[in-house]
């Protein structure tokens, strides 16, 4: 007869598989499992490499799940961040939605870094150089091609139609759409199929196939992985009910409420409760 104590070691060890089951069929293009790969400085350097076509960039640092909060604003959650030797800033998201307003998600963004990397008393001109690298799965704005470069001119008013009057724009904010769809055969391409398949035998790239390989094959690439899972799980239930508090805090202002009250029923500081209705306080 099985005793208790096999029944929970055949129990792990089934759990064991099926976690591990789960994470091999994950490929790049989850944003869980991007994020987790790319949390290593090598990799994402390889990817960033071959994404911008600057096969000179150097990686110094690396945050993956980099989250940016504004008391009064929406908040974003950076897939990755990743800085260059040259001070360089590199946005790289996954999206899955394809109803999304993907320009205005990629303007907030960049906001949302430019606001955070100037620094109080900076000039403007001390703002890094921002590169965003938005990668879909499909090609969603439908011009068959694997990657759509944002280009700003200026034109003078009246003459659109001419071309050779185009005064290009700088501002230092540079915004590549990449997409796995399309596979014109470009070094590129092949890094999008590699995202889709994330085949762990397929050591074609380089440092970034040594991480896939190391995350799904190797012990202490499966506990890395399960425990960025967890940890982002668990932040997202206290997002949710922080999301809630906030809202309730807000509607109960709006009627009324004392802060102190409204700190008292959704169990927050009275502080955090100021903060959060600062915006309608002023508004007043």
């Amino acid at each position: 007869m099985v005793n208790k104590n096999e029944e929970l070691s055949a129990s792990r060890i089934a759990a064991r598989e099926n976690r591990l089951a789960e994470i091999r069929k994950m490929n790049l293009l989850d944003n869980a499992f991007m994020s987790v790969a790319m949390n290593d400085i090598l990799a994402c350097q390889h990817v960033l490499r071959i994404l911008l076509n600057r096969p000179e960039l150097t990686v110094k640092a690396v945050r993956t799940q980099y989250r940016l909060s504004k008391i009064t604003s929406h908040d974003a959650v950076l897939d990755v961040l990743a800085e260059d030797v040259g001070k360089e800033l590199y946005i790289t998201e996954i999206q899955q939605d394809g109803a999304l307003d993907h320009g205005r998600r990629v303007r907030f963004y960049s906001a949302m870094v430019d606001s955070e990397f100037l620094e109080k008393g900076a000039e403007y001109y001390e703002m890094p150089e921002l590169h965003v690298v938005y990668i879909s799965r499909g090609d969603i704005w439908h011009g068959k091609t694997s990657e759509y470069c944002l280009m700003k001119t200026l034109v003078p008013k009246g003459k659109e139609g001419a071309a050779d009057m185009f005064v290009p724009y700088d501002d230092g904010n540079h915004v590549t759409f990449v997409n796995a769809e399309i596979n014109d055969g470009s070094e590129l391409s092949k890094l999008m199929k590699y995202f889709r398949r994330s085949d762990p035998k397929d050591m074609s790239q380089g440092d970034l196939s040594k991480r896939v390989h190391f995350l799904k094959c190797e012990e202490g690439g499966a506990k890395e992985l399960s425990s960025y899972t967890e940890k982002w799980w668990q932040e997202g239930m206290r997002d949710g009910e922080e999301k809630k508090a906030r809202e309730t805090s807000c509607n109960l202002f709006r009627k009324g409420m004392s802060v102190e009250e409204i700190a008292e029923i959704v169990q927050y500081s009275v502080s955090v409760v100021e903060q959060w209705v600062l915006g309608i306080s002023a508004s007043r």
